[in-house]
């Protein structure tokens, strides 16, 4: 067994709390099973911060007095999306991160490290809400949008909240291996690799073109018939464009194809036909699929989990 790990958990004023108690339970459960982690809690200036939830939370040493360390994990917060970041925290991370045998962020901790340009040249995921800004933001990183985590060489990146516990798991395996880290999945009644990626939890379909786009007349048509013919020429038909422009537009104001854009409508349609409690087959006609066969494999392919897997897994709580 190897020698003590201490893992510093960056936190500051708004930080989500499980991002941050998330992974702490994971390494402070791995202790209980033989591994000798000692975890701390790094702020700006080593004082108190406000969560996410209105708490006080105790960090136990400022950020740029972090020495030599095994582990560094970057917590998120609602506030490192759509506003500056602290400056502070951004170069009290690229102080630390050479004194750090490895990198973690949890959720939108990515935009720290991105910020910092830690994630240069790497992949890297982040809350599938905010995949793509993250992609537009920082061109330099590959963002890997279906991820629950990603491993690029010493650095990590999670998807966001709960997923910090994945990824916490993954280190525990890393550093301990599969036995010890198994006792502390079902230690915390967690699972130790989930099916599927962050995509069964989000919406495929979330950008619209603008108002006046020569295209919004053709996404209304995908939305109120998908089972109608929805091939490019069809669609052309309706925006009055060549299929050549139409492709052009779906590119540049909505970054796919025409086909893949009817294909994640249809998934979208069967997956809240799912929701709202219809079985497979009838999800499948109402989504515009041919046979609940294509349904599965085109919801397999895109969401990593089958549609009676999915339905089962989101359905009332109190099912």
């Amino acid at each position: 067994m190897a020698g003590q790990r201490d893992v510093v958990i960056v936190v500051f004023d708004g930080v989500k709390l499980l991002d941050a108690v998330g992974p702490a339970e994971v390494f402070a459960e791995a202790n209980r099973f033989g591994a000798d982690y000692r975890l701390r809690f790094a702020s700006l200036d080593g004082g108190d911060v406000t969560t996410s939830v209105g708490s006080s939370f105790a960090a136990t040493e400022a950020l740029p007095a972090v020495g030599s360390v095994d582990t560094v994990l970057v917590a998120g917060g609602d506030g490192l999306v759509g506003t500056p970041i602290d400056p502070r925290l951004v170069e009290g991370m690229r102080l630390v991160a050479p004194r750090a045998r490895r990198l973690a962020s949890i959720c939108t901790g990515a935009f720290i490290l991105a910020q910092a340009g830690l994630l240069d040249g790497r992949r890297a995921t982040t809350h599938w809400r905010h995949t793509r800004l993250l992609a537009n933001a920082f061109p330099a990183v590959r963002v890997e949008p279906d991820a629950i985590f990603v491993e690029d060489g010493d650095v990590f990146t999670s998807a966001g909240v709960s997923a910090g516990m994945d990824l916490a798991l993954a280190l525990v395996e890393i550093d301990h291996g599969s036995p010890l880290v198994r006792d502390v999945a079902r230690s915390l009644v967690v699972y130790l690799k989930r099916a599927g990626g962050q995509s069964q939890f989000s919406v495929l379909v979330d950008s619209n073109p603008a108002p006046r786009s020569a295209l919004r007349a053709v996404t209304d048509a995908i939305a109120a018939d998908p089972g109608a013919d929805l091939g490019v020429k069809a669609l052309a038909s309706h925006a009055a464009l060549s299929t050549r422009q139409l492709t052009r537009l779906f590119h540049s104001e909505l970054g796919t194809t025409p086909a893949k854009y009817v294909e994640m409508v249809r998934v979208d349609i069967g997956r809240a036909a799912l929701d709202a409690g219809h079985g497979v087959a009838e999800s499948a006609r109402r989504a515009g699929f041919g046979s609940a066969e294509t349904f599965r494999r085109v919801f397999v392919a895109n969401l990593g989990v089958s549609p009676k897997a999915y339905r089962d897994r989101f359905r009332t709580a109190n099912a």
